[in-house]
């Protein structure tokens, strides 16, 4: 059989977490350094990453710069966390470029005594197509925290962080001062950095950090985002800096998410990068960006959110308010599946009262809520719920699907691992 470089890199040996950067780097030593070769933006933060280097890329690919992408966890396909100009690693590159970093891991398990971690193989493979691609800039999204992510290896023009909350907490810190510090961790002497509006703990973090390294930062104004709603054509529009734009990305955060790109590009463009105004537009308008609160499908309304902590979960409940205000729907059901080491309590409770019918499942991870827990703490919540346990999440959606009138909404959420069956199953495939 040949090389399988998914089986590989997915090996149960690699899965675990390890933060540091000892093994990244001494693999990167092994590659001949593609990462000096590219130039990149890196994006940390709590909620709203993915969405951000979403607008980025975009942004970029209407400015023509070849861009490269890498982001997790992946949607619907392995291949997606690794992309070029918006098309996903091809198999032939993926396994040529897995069987130049596998070879370089095993010098490095023999140096060290400790092999690579999955996410260090798959981040090393990007870098190593990005470099054979010959990428004008890359857009890089930390995989967990910052300062000992595996993507800190690199050097960038720019650093840009989303909104901070507490997530991660026996990894990062129980308080959003020391996980601030850990996010805060990508900013390098002299880059400039970007943010969005931040709690003041956390804003201080970064400000301090900022001006010990000598970094200008800038940070998203809200009172600069004016006017954002809901259209009836399922987009979103909003005026930043009394400039109008629109997104497909429907959810009542991104036009913050979105900022924080506008104000990131400015800044490339300011540093000499060919962005103009209109490719910022037109990067905004374009971005897709699967699973962020993404509209599936009408009668019944049918959409699934990534929102898997506390602040995702405010933010979708928000959401959730202005696409029932926009459509007059009442009564969603709920499909919900988590996992154990998240603060479940602060992910159901904006949504207690909004709904009554629940449909749990028990996500396919390793860390996942058993539903019927899950199940016990929504009645605590609610003793009025109708609450039914469901196998997995296709049993889930399709008796969500039963239930809810043509005139009326299912919402999934809790867990990105189970957003590719939920969508499967709304769309029918």
């Amino acid at each position: 059989m040949g090389f399988d470089p998914i089986a590989y890199i997915n090996e149960p040996r690699w899965q675990k977490v390890s933060l540091g950067l000892a093994r990244m780097r001494l693999l990167c030593d092994e590659l001949g350094n593609p990462e000096r070769m590219l130039r990149f933006v890196h994006v940390a933060g709590t909620n709203g990453k993915g969405s951000t280097c979403a607008y980025l890329d975009a942004i970029c690919r209407a400015a023509r710069l070849k861009c490269g992408l890498f982001t997790s966890p992946y949607i619907e396909r392995f291949e997606e966390r690794i992309r070029v100009d918006g098309h996903d690693i091809p198999s032939p590159a993926l396994a040529r470029c897995t069987l130049r970093v596998k070879e370089a891991a095993l010098a490095v398990e023999r140096t060290l005594g400790e092999h690579p971690t999955e996410f260090e193989l798959m981040c090393a493979v990007a870098l190593v197509h990005f470099a054979h691609e010959a990428c004008d800039i890359c857009i890089l999204e930390v995989g967990l925290g910052g300062r000992l992510d595996a993507t800190n290896v690199i050097h960038p023009d720019l650093c840009a962080i989303t909104r901070i909350g507490l997530d991660h907490t026996a990894l990062l810190g129980e308080t959003l001062e020391q996980i601030a510090q850990e996010k805060a961790g990508i900013i390098k002497e002299g880059v400039p950095c970007t943010s969005s509006t931040q709690a003041p703990a956390a804003r201080a973090v970064i400000q301090r950090i900022c001006e010990a390294k000598g970094c200008p930062l800038t940070v998203v104004d809200p009172t600069c985002i004016s006017d954002a709603h809901l259209t009836y054509n399922l987009t979103r529009t909003f005026s930043y800096q009394g400039e109008r734009f629109e997104t497909s990305l429907l959810g009542a955060y991104q036009p913050e998410n979105a900022a924080l790109a506008i104000v990131s590009a400015r800044i490339l463009e300011a540093h000499g990068w060919p962005i103009s105004e209109s490719s910022i537009h037109t990067g905004i308008a374009e971005a897709t960006w699967t699973g962020r609160f993404e509209v599936l499908r009408d009668r019944p309304w049918t959409i699934v959110d990534g929102a898997h902590n506390e602040d995702g979960s405010a933010a979708l409940s928000a959401s959730l308010q202005e696409m029932q205000a926009l459509t007059d729907v009442r009564d969603p059901v709920f499909v919900i599946g988590v996992l154990a080491d998240k603060d479940v309590r602060a992910i159901i409770e904006p949504h207690i009262g909004h709904a009554r019918t629940f449909y749990v499942y028990e996500p396919e991870n390793p860390r996942a809520l058993p539903a019927a827990a899950l199940a016990d703490l929504i009645s605590s919540l609610d003793p009025n719920a109708d609450i039914h346990i469901c196998a997995h999440p296709v049993e889930a959606m399709d008796a969500a699907l039963k239930k809810a009138t043509p005139e009326g909404m299912v919402v999934a959420f809790g867990s990105l691992y189970s957003i590719a069956a939920l969508r499967r199953a709304a769309l029918g495939h």
